[in-house]
Order: C-alpha cells, then sequence, then structure tokens
C-alpha cells in the first residue's frame, strides 16, 4: 500500500471547464504581498518588508492524495480506526491492513458464496480491534484482531444500518476482549442492546447479550446512532443520538447500573420513551433514504473525553450545532442551525444519467473536521467552514469511466479521512486546516480567538488593529491603549487620537506600553517617550493635588488622595525602572517645575547622585537627614556635619566599617576646639576609640589624634587656676592615662603605635605630671620617670616606677636610693624614711644612713638599727654551719677516693681480652667495675675513638713529657716482669729485647738519641690539630703508664758516683721520679676514668646502625 501526496487544492481538476467550477470560491488571498502597516518613513517598514519577502507560502488546507491498493474485486465499504484500516470487497474478502505496517495484507475470507451473502456496510470500534460484518441478506458476522477467520453472529437477524460503540471502555483498556454495552440500530427502525466478547469459552458464544430497547415509531431505518456518557469519569446519564433519513431524536436519561452483567444499561434509558415520543425530536423531510450522523472531539483519543460538536447530513442541509452536557434541559444540542448545501455544477465526466440526477447536490457522504464540513459528492469533495459555512476547499477527483463514489470515511482516533470509490482510495490530507481561521474570527469580532490562531506578525497586526479600533469605537480607551501599543499604527496617529478624545490617562497607558515593547538598542525612541511619560505622571500629580485642594470639604478627597497616592508609587516605581533612559539633566528641570521635592529627592536616590540629596538636606539644615550617604559623600560632608549634629554623624559612621578614619581627621579636629557642653560626651573621642578597640586600626595617626583629644582637654577649674605649684589633678588624667596603658602595641616591636615623643610633649604642655611619668617608663628612661614623679612631689608614683626594670636590680636600687634621698633629705622626715624600708628590700639602712644629717639622733632609728644588726648575726651564723658542712662533705669524699684505691676484682686464668679476644694475662691489662678487661694499648686504642679534643691535646703532652725522660731505645716488658734481668742505666752490654719494639721506641730512635729529637717530636705532635687521635701510640702509652716510675730508664735503678756530686745527682733522679709519677698517674687517670666499651654505647645512641658506605645484606630476602 503506497500513498501519492499531491498539492491539489484548487489545482488538480481533470477536465477542462474547472475553472468554471470553481467560479463559487471565494476570492484567493496571496499571502505574502500585503501591504507594509508601517508608513514609508518608518524605520520599521525595511524590517517588516523583509519578514515579508522572506515568508514561505501559505499550505493548502487539505491535500488529496491517491493510495496504491491493488484490488481483487470491487470496494463496497471502507472503515478506519485507530490507524486500522478493513475493507470489504465485492467477492465477500475482507482486507486489514495496519497503517504503521502498510505493506502488510491481512485477508479474511467469509466462508459464503456472492449470490448468497453479499456484504452491505463494516462497522469497526474506535480502538480497531472488533469488526462488524453485515449483509444484505441481514446475515451478521464478528471479527477480532488477531483470529484467522471470521465467525457467524447466529442472533443477530437483521441488516444493521449503524453501531454506537462504547468509546470510554474501549479505549480505556487494550487488553479486553469485550464490546462492553454497545447500540445497534438496523433498517427496520429497532435499536438493540448488545454485548460481543472475542474470548473463547467453550460453554458461551461471542454473542454475550442482545436485547431491542427501542423500535422508532415510523420505523425507518437507523442511520446513525451515537451515544456518550456523563461525566466522564463518574457516568450517571447518557445521551442518545439516533437519526432516520428524515430524523434526528435525542435520548437523554439516567443510566442502569443494577445488575453486574454485561447490558442492560440502556433500559431505563428508552423506558420512559415507549409510551410517549421523545420531545427532542427534529425533522427534515426529503427525498433521500440515507443520512449520516457524526460528532467530533479535539480529544477524540482520549478515553474519557465528550465530543463538542454534532452534524447531522440529510436531504435538507447540514444540521449542526454544539454538545452542552451540562444543561439542565434534555435538548444537549446548543445553536442548532441548518447549513444548505451549495450549488454544484456537474463535471463533465459524469454519465448524462448521474449529471441530471435530482438529488445531485446533495452529498453522498460527509466527514466532520476541527473547523470545516467534508462532503463528499459524486465526482468531487468539497470543504465548508463550520464557522462562517463558507466554502474553503473543494478538489475534484479523477475518476476513471463507469468508476462509482462510495463513501467517505474518518478515522476518529487518529483524524484520518478517507474516500473510496468501487475501484480506488484516496486520503484527505488535514495539513493546514486552520490556516484561515484568524481571519474568520477577526470577521466576526473574536479578536482573542483569532490571535490564538494567528500564524505570523501580520496577522496578530491586523487582529490587534482591528480590537484597539473597536475597543476606541466603544469608548474603552485603556484597552485602546494597550492594543494599539501591540499593533503598527503609526505612532503620531494614536497619540493624535488619544489627544483629541482628552484622554491623558489612556494615552499615558499606551506609552507605558509602547516604551515596554521598544528595543533597548532604540535609545532616543526610548528617552524620548521615557520624559513624556514623566511630564504626564508630573502633570497628573499636581492635577490631583488641585482637586484634592478645592475639595477638601468633599467626600471625594479620600477617593483622591488614595488616586494620587497610587499614581506616586507608580511614578517611583517608573523611575526605578527606566533609570537608564532618562537623563538626569531634562528630569531634574521638569521635576523642579513641578515643584515636586519627595520626587526630585527618590529620583536623585535612584540614580545614586546622593550628592545632590545630601546638599540639598544640608540646605535645608535637615543635618540627620543629610548623615546617610555614600562613602565619598561622608568625607566631604563630614566637617559641617560633625558640627552641627556630632552624635547622629558618629553614630553613622559607626554603622559604615567601610570608612577611611583618615580620611575623617579633619572633620574630628573641628570638634576639637568646638564650644561643648562639659556633661556630654566627646564624640570624637567615641568614634575613635571603637576605630582603635573595636576595629584594631594600628594607624599612629589615629593613634597621636586620639592622645591630641585627651591631652587638649583643659583641666578643671582648680587645676587652671594653680599657679607656680602647679598642682596635679589625676581625676583629670584618668582618660589619658587609661588610654596609654590599654592602646595596643606593635607584637614586633613592643612599643604602642601613638609617637612617644609627641604624647611626652603634648602631656608637658598640658602639665600633666602622670602621663609624663607614664610616657617615660614606655620609652624606658625609669630615671627620668622618677626624678619627675618626685619632682612633682608624687611619691607613691616615683615607687611604681622604681619597681619597672624588674630585671635590673642594680638599676631598680638605684631609683630606690633616689627616693630614699628624696624621703630623707627633701621631706627630711625620719619615720617615713624607716617606714620606706618596709615597702623594699633592694635597701638596708646601712644604705640611707650617708642621707641622714651629721648631728641627727639616732633614737629616731635605734631599734631600726638593733633590727638590721641582728639580721646580720642570724646571716653570719648561717654562712659558718653551711662551711662546717661543706667541709664534713670533702672529708668523706676523700675517704671515700683512699678506699676506692683498695678495690680488687678476681678473674680467671683463662679471662681474655675484651676487644682483641687474646688472653688478658699475656701482658698489662685494666679490669673496670663493668667487668670489662682489656690489654693496656688496646684500652688505650679504644678510648682515644671518644676522648674530646682537648683531653686528646692534653695525653700528647703527657706523652711527650714522659719520653723526654727516656734514653733508650725501647723498653724490656721481661725486664719489666723480672727486675733481675736489668741492668744499670748506660750498661754497655745489654741484650736485645726478645719481646716486640715499641712503635714508641722507633719514633724516639728515628728522631735520634737526644733530649732534642724528643723536643722536636712533641713540637710537631702538639702543632697537628687535624691528626690528634693518629699521633696517639697505643703502644708507647702503654709502657709509660704500666711501667713503675723506678724502672723508667734514666729515672731509677742507676747507681751515681760517690762523693757530694753523688748525692746532689740523686737528689735531682728523686725529683724527675716524682714528676714522672705524677704525669703518669695523671694521663692513667685519663685513659682509664671509663670504660670505652661502655661510653662508646652512650656516645652511639644517635648515630645509625648502618654507616655510611656500608653494606648490610642481613635484611635482603
Amino acid at each position: 500500500m503506497r500513498k501519492n501526496n499531491i498539492d491539489v487544492e484548487h489545482a488538480s481538476a481533470p477536465v477542462p471547464d474547472a475553472t468554471r467550477a470553481r467560479g463559487s470560491l471565494p476570492a484567493v488571498q496571496y499571502e505574502g504581498f500585503e501591504p507594509s502597516p508601517y508608513d514609508e518613513d518608518d524605520n520599521r517598514a525595511d524590517v517588516y518588508q523583509d519578514q515579508v519577502d522572506v515568508a514561505p507560502p501559505a499550505a493548502p488546507i487539505f491535500q488529496l492524495g491517491e493510495v496504491q491498493c491493488p484490488l481483487s474485486a470491487p470496494l463496497v465499504s471502507l472503515v478506519v480506526s485507530s490507524d486500522s484500516l478493513y475493507m470489504g470487497l465485492a467477492n465477500n474478502l475482507i482486507i486489514e491492513i495496519e497503517l504503521s505496517r502498510a505493506e502488510q495484507f491481512i485477508r479474511i475470507q467469509i466462508p459464503r458464496k456472492p449470490n448468497e451473502f453479499s456484504i452491505y456496510k463494516l462497522f469497526l470500534d474506535p480502538s480497531g480491534r472488533h469488526l462488524l460484518v453485515t449483509s444484505m441478506q441481514g446475515e451478521n458476522w464478528y471479527f477480532y484482531r488477531g483470529w484467522k477467520k471470521p465467525k457467524q453472529l447466529k442472533g443477530f437477524k437483521m441488516v444493521i444500518e449503524s453501531v454506537a460503540w462504547n468509546k470510554a471502555a474501549l479505549l480505556s483498556s487494550s487488553h479486553s476482549t469485550s464490546t462492553r454495552e454497545m447500540l445497534i440500530g438496523a433498517r427496520n427502525g429497532t435499536i438493540y442492546e448488545a454485548v460481543l466478547d472475542a474470548e473463547e469459552d467453550f460453554f458461551k458464544s461471542q454473542e454475550r447479550y442482545l436485547q431491542p430497547v427501542f423500535t422508532l415509531p415510523e420505523r425507518h431505518p437507523v442511520t446513525g446512532l451515537k451515544f456518550d456518557m456523563f461525566p466522564p469519569l463518574d457516568p450517571k446519564e447518557a445521551l442518545v443520538l439516533v437519526t432516520t433519513p428524515t430524523r434526528i431524536y435525542q435520548f437523554v436519561g439516567i443510566l442502569d447500573r443494577r445488575s453486574d452483567e454485561p447490558g442492560r444499561v440502556f433500559s431505563t434509558i428508552f423506558a420512559k420513551y415507549r409510551e410517549t415520543a421523545p420531545k427532542e425530536i427534529v425533522e427534515l423531510p426529503g427525498n433521500i433514504d440515507y443520512s449520516e450522523l457524526h460528532v467530533y472531539g479535539p480529544n477524540a483519543d482520549q478515553a474519557y473525553s465528550l465530543p463538542k460538536i454534532v452534524a447531522w447530513m440529510n436531504a435538507a442541509g447540514i444540521y449542526h450545532g454544539t454538545l452542552a452536557f451540562d444543561t439542565r434541559t434534555d435538548d444537549l444540542i446548543d445553536g442548532a442551525q441548518l447549513l444548505p448545501y451549495p450549488t454544484i455544477v456537474s463535471s463533465p465526466s459524469l454519465s448524462p444519467t448521474r449529471k441530471n440526477d435530482g438529488v445531485n447536490n446533495v452529498p453522498v457522504s460527509m466527514a466532520l473536521t476541527e473547523f470545516h464540513f467534508l462532503l463528499l459528492y459524486r465526482d468531487r469533495v468539497l470543504g465548508i467552514s463550520n464557522l462562517n459555512e463558507q466554502l474553503a476547499y473543494e478538489e475534484l477527483l479523477p475518476l476513471k469511466p463507469n468508476e462509482q463514489v462510495r463513501g467517505l470515511t474518518s478515522d476518529p482516533v487518529r483524524k484520518t479521512y478517507w474516500v473510496y470509490t468501487d475501484q480506488a482510495i484516496w486520503e484527505i490530507g488535514v495539513s493546514n486546516e486552520h490556516r484561515d481561521v484568524w481571519k474568520i474570527y477577526l470577521e466576526q469580532g473574536k479578536f482573542d480567538a483569532a490571535l490564538q490562531y494567528a500564524n505570523s506578525a501580520s496577522q496578530r497586526d491586523q487582529i490587534m488593529s482591528a480590537q484597539a479600533k473597536a475597543y476606541f469605537n466603544d469608548g474603552r480607551y485603556f484597552q485602546a491603549a494597550q492594543c494599539y501599543a501591540q499593533c503598527s499604527v503609526p505612532f503620531e496617529e494614536v497619540t493624535l487620537k488619544f489627544l483629541d478624545a482628552g484622554e491623558r490617562d489612556a494615552l499615558r497607558s499606551y506609552l507605558i506600553s509602547r516604551l515596554e515593547r521598544t528595543r533597548k538598542t532604540d535609545l532616543s525612541q526610548r528617552m524620548m517617550l521615557a520624559t513624556w511619560l514623566v511630564e504626564f505622571y508630573l502633570s497628573k500629580c499636581n492635577e490631583l493635588d488641585d482637586l484634592v485642594a478645592s475639595e477638601s470639604v468633599s467626600q471625594d478627597v479620600d477617593n483622591l488622595l488614595a488616586e494620587r497616592a497610587i499614581l506616586e508609587d507608580d511614578l517611583r516605581h517608573f523611575f526605578e525602572t527606566y533609570k537608564a533612559n532618562l537623563d538626569p539633566r531634562t528630569v531634574y528641570e521638569l521635576i523642579q517645575g513641578h515643584g515636586r521635592t519627595d520626587m526630585y529627592l527618590h529620583y536623585a536616590t535612584v540614580i545614586g547622585d546622593f550628592e545632590r540629596v545630601v546638599e540639598h538636606w544640608v540646605m535645608e539644615e535637615e543635618w540627620t537627614k543629610a548623615i546617610d550617604s555614600n562613602l565619598e559623600l561622608y568625607y566631604r560632608f563630614a566637617p559641617v556635619l560633625m558640627r552641627q549634629a556630632p552624635k547622629e554623624t558618629v553614630d553613622s559612621w559607626l554603622r559604615q566599617r567601610a570608612l577611611d578614619p583618615l580620611r575623617l581627621v579633619p572633620a574630628l579636629l573641628r570638634l576639637q576646639h568646638a564650644p561643648r557642653d562639659p556633661l556630654s560626651p566627646n564624640h570624637a573621642v567615641r568614634y575613635l576609640n571603637h576605630v582603635i578597640f573595636e576595629q584594631g586600626n594600628t594607624s599612629p595617626t589615629i593613634h597621636n589624634l586620639m592622645i591630641t583629644f585627651y591631652a587638649s582637654t583643659p583641666l578643671s577649674s582648680s587645676a587652671s587656676a594653680s599657679t607656680s605649684t602647679s598642682q596635679n589633678h589625676p581625676e583629670d588624667d584618668g582618660p589619658l592615662l587609661r588610654f596609654l596603658s590599654t592602646a595596643p602595641s606593635d607584637p614586633l616591636t613592643g612599643k604602642p603605635y601613638y609617637d612617644l615623643d609627641y604624647a611626652l610633649r603634648l602631656c608637658k604642655q598640658g602639665g600633666r605630671t602622670q602621663p609624663c611619668v607614664h610616657i617615660y617608663s614606655k620609652m624606658g628612661l625609669w630615671e627620668n620617670s622618677v626624678d619627675l614623679a618626685l619632682e612633682k612631689g608624687d611619691l607613691e608614683l616615683a615607687k611604681i616606677n622604681a619597681d619597672m626594670p624588674e630585671d635590673d636590680d642594680q638599676l631598680r636600687k638605684k631609683l630606690w636610693l633616689k627616693i630614699a634621698k628624696y624621703v630623707v633629705q627633701d621631706k627630711q622626715d625620719i619615720k617615713m624614711a624607716m617606714r620606706f624600708l618596709e615597702n623594699t628590700e633592694l635597701l638596708k639602712i646601712e644604705d640611707i644612713l650617708p642621707f641622714f644629717p651629721d648631728f641627727v639622733v639616732i633614737d629616731d632609728f635605734k631599734e631600726e638599727i638593733c633590727t638590721a644588726l641582728e639580721g646580720y648575726s642570724a646571716h653570719i651564723d648561717a654562712l659558718k654551719a653551711e662551711m662546717d658542712e661543706a667541709t664534713k662533705n670533702a672529708e668523706a669524699i676523700r675517704q671515700d677516693i683512699a678506699a676506692l684505691q683498695k678495690r680488687f676484682v678476681t678473674l680467671d686464668a683463662h679471662e681474655r681480652c675484651s676487644s682483641c679476644a687474646l688472653p688478658l694475662m699475656a701482658r698489662q691489662f685494666y679490669v673496670f667495675p663493668c667487668h670489662h678487661t682489656f690489654h693496656a694499648d688496646c684500652l688505650i686504642g679504644l678510648t682515644k675513638e671518644f676522648l674530646p679534643a682537648h683531653a686528646l691535646r692534653r695525653i700528647l703532652a703527657l706523652q711527650t713529657e714522659l719520653m723526654k725522660t727516656s734514653h733508650t731505645t725501647g723498653i724490656d716488658r721481661s725486664a719489666i716482669a723480672n727486675p733481675s734481668l736489668i741492668t744499670g742505666a748506660g750498661a754497655p752490654g745489654r741484650q736485645p729485647a726478645s719481646q716486640r719494639t715499641l712503635l714508641s721506641t722507633n719514633l724516639a730512635a728515628a728522631g735520634g738519641r737526644s733530649g732534642g729529637a724528643a723536643n722536636g717530636f712533641g713540637r710537631s705532635v702538639l702543632s697537628a690539630g687535624d691528626r690528634l687521635r693518629d699521633l696517639i701510640s697505643p703502644d708507647a702509652l702503654a709502657n709509660l703508664v704500666t711501667a713503675p716510675a723506678g724502672w723508667i730508664p734514666g729515672i731509677g735503678l742507676g747507681s751515681g758516683g760517690g762523693g757530694g756530686g753523688g748525692a746532689t745527682k740523686r737528689d735531682a733522679g728523686e725529683k724527675d721520679a716524682e714528676k714522672a709519677e705524677r704525669m703518669r698517674r695523671e694521663l692513667e687517670d685519663v685513659l682509664a676514668a671509663n670504660c670505652p666499651m661502655c661510653e662508646s654505647v652512650v656516645a652511639g645512641l644517635d648515630k645509625p646502625f648502618v654507616q655510611p658506605g656500608e653494606v648490610d645484606a642481613s635484611w635482603d630476602l
């Protein structure tokens, strides 16, 4: 199945005189060539013309397109619903097509011969699932979508002319197999109520229920049958429309829902009409035996929607109206009227018999759209508007010879329309049905409806222009103003019309609307409109003021006042909305010309011209109103406001944290010398206090200004009257002292932010002693502060400052001595001086005795002297006790040292050295309390690794001194162990040592045998500071430390010559031996002071286990 969509509106007539056939149509409107609604000099004319030039051509209302579908036999009947199409052919074949899959055909054959059964009509429910097939013989068949073959309805013995389906039930459930209650109209004038069910049931047939409910009195065929239940969601009543060829009936009644079985719903509705014929009967006689009934609803695809329009095609014309389901009467067709058929000129393609047929003006069939009646004639399709009953569409059918038109059917759900003959099918496409609807509504004066269907700016402009003109003619000027603002009527024309009519208020409304719709880029137009509106507003306000003044005793004053208040609010809102489109200078002149001060100030505030507002209030001396403004105006008007209203000004400043206090300094200084009530606070000081302590301002200028205010405050009258004595009044210095004490300081330097020198100078000029003393102390000039306090006679203040240098006792004592000298010499009060000593622990009585006069009587301070002497005696006793305790401790320590020399440790004969693991007894060794044992040379080698540099230098010095006394090349360890092997010093026949030669001996031999060589070696050792550990010889030190002094060669065991010379040499040798013994012991104390193994553990706590460069593979996997 294939459709060919062809643009056929007024263009596809297959006959030569098609133009004559269309002669009855109205004039065609060529959209796109309308004249411009604007003047030639209007800038919008070009824009409008550009829009017109590019406007696409209007689509036709309907389009007729042929459907390519091969037919095996003449087509008898066609029905469409929910995109399901069924065709009944003359050979009793039914073809089912799903329009969504148009290429698939389903053929359903009715098992009857054409001479036994001939299809008359097909009836399809709105869901497209249930199909009824009726025949001229009165035999009826039923088919349900999905079946392979139809089933005969044996109980249905009638020729069916019309069927009314239960749309709500069928569309609300897509899985139900039942038709629910439906009405069937038969040819014999009887109306049946029936229920069919496609569900397979062995004990039941598909005919669940069939019962006649009403028979028409004239027993004419029931050509049309529709019913609707209302209200839709809770149906309680039903409207049944029935038509015959000449009559239309309305049956309205309450539904019968008492039975649970399907069916038997309409019996109560028709029961009351059985005895008396229904009153709602319209009869239109005619000479045709057919008619059609159609309804239309905009939401027909929704299950619970109700139709809006009803139309009955009969011999006289189209009887149509709207359905009003909310009416109280039984006549639900509202505004019913009869539309006669247009006169039709027959097509030459018709046969002479059909051309002369008397019923040629009566259509064969009809369909109902939203705005048109589609009429099917024997050779054409017409479309008549149901709004103005004018012919809007005509299309000739391209019929073949002897081709007969059958009917016009529609899909009520999908709103598609189909024309069929015995040989072909056409679809009427509804492409642009509402194209001319706006024009029809415009002609009827239904402007709102026309706007709803307007598709272009030009159409809307025509509608608004006509509506504005109608409103103006009716005296509805405000509505006319709104419409004129939305159309293209020239601005000058509209304004002149309103001015001529004296409607300035309506003109103001028009100007506002035009201003709202003017583009933001049209700056000049917007400024002109806005300025003119300001003048309108101001004039109206003055007019209302005059009316209020003239009718002050009238009752209309309240209304006038309310109107004026509303107008002023509108003007304020207008200023706020369109401030960008107003010239401030022009607006100021307009407002001042009308004398509207309130609007003057409001407009200045709206545009941010606060300077003008403040200037106005300053000129009016309304100081409190002039205070609040922006930041720059605070600085400009601060001096005058601070002088006139200091409290309110400072209150405003405190609310503005963004103010820069430095820029307010000139205004604050204005208040310094201004006359002020002594009982009122200084508001400049109040503001500075807030800035410093609340806002944390650190500017030195602000801090210095604060001191200026405090220091320049005049003293009390008694203070000012004082003469050279310069009496101090601490009550006047209290605020200044509090500030000096609590003022914040720089956290880095610890100094206050104010200038100490400046503060000191001000305080000196004002004769303020206590602040000067405090500033001296801040500067660290303690002596100056104490001197000044004593100079002014303020002893207590001097005492306070004398204790301030807590870390310098000498300075404190010096300060206290100054105070003591003042008390003794200047005050000459001995008793006060004695009490003065109780205030400090730094001074004693002997410190102040020099200040007393030479001839002072001691009786006045005898007790104090005695007390001092007793204190000294007690202190001496305490010192003596401490000395005795120290002596005892020293003696105890000496005894402990002597006891330590007698300690011993028992060793095993097989004990080994903790360093080299060789037998310990092989050579000299050391044993520590920790039971670590070392050979002497091993101990020295370990000890030198952790000894400090100064200890290493001392070891080298001792090593050098001890080696000076040695004149031999070595020391034989076996000789030391066995003294008999050693001969006297200087014996030439000495056996060579059997043990290993010591490193120190080799070093000594290399340096020479003389003492000079030893001295040179010592100097070289001491000069090598970076290689101290390398210069220490463990072997040499081991021999020097372990050998007794008497066995060291050159020191003992030698025999001298006789006589006095021998005795002298012996004394010198003994002295050398004592010296060597002391050095050896000192060297031994240094080397064996601590166990090197234990000491290395403690010293290596902060060192890594693995040294840099050392590879440890013990943790490798």
